[in-house]
């Protein structure tokens, strides 16, 4: 199983971010993808989910409105995408599949939002 993501994103504040997570080794249509971050300095933040069946999303209440998670399953990718940024959104992007045969993260994606 690895989910793979991209290793660097800059953007100025008001901008968008699309981070991308391309899973393989798994039936990807099977199982939920989270979205979770880590800010300098500060713990784990739940993001949000989406169902890769059917596109179904949950979503923290802190950041609604300005994220959206997408799938495409034809390339077992899914996207996190953020408008809006503050340079409060600068952390490390995680996704993360909690199959039956274990808990699997990518490797992280820091994304700095910067003037």
């Amino acid at each position: 199983v690895q989910l793979v993501q991209p290793g660097a994103e800059l953007r100025n504040p008001g901008a968008s971010v699309k981070v991308s997570c391309k899973a393989s080794g798994y039936s990807f249509t099977s199982y939920y993808i989270d979205w979770v971050r880590q800010a300098p300095g500060q713990g784990f933040e739940w993001m949000g989910r989406i169902d890769p069946e059917d596109g179904g999303t949950k979503t923290a209440q802190k950041i609604q409105g300005r994220v959206t998670f997408t799938v495409d399953t034809s390339t077992s990718t899914a996207y996190v995408e953020l408008s809006s940024l503050k340079p409060e959104d600068t952390a490390v992007y995680y996704c993360n599949a909690d199959l039956n045969s274990g808990n699997y993260w990518g490797q992280g994606t820091q994304v700095t939002v910067s003037s």
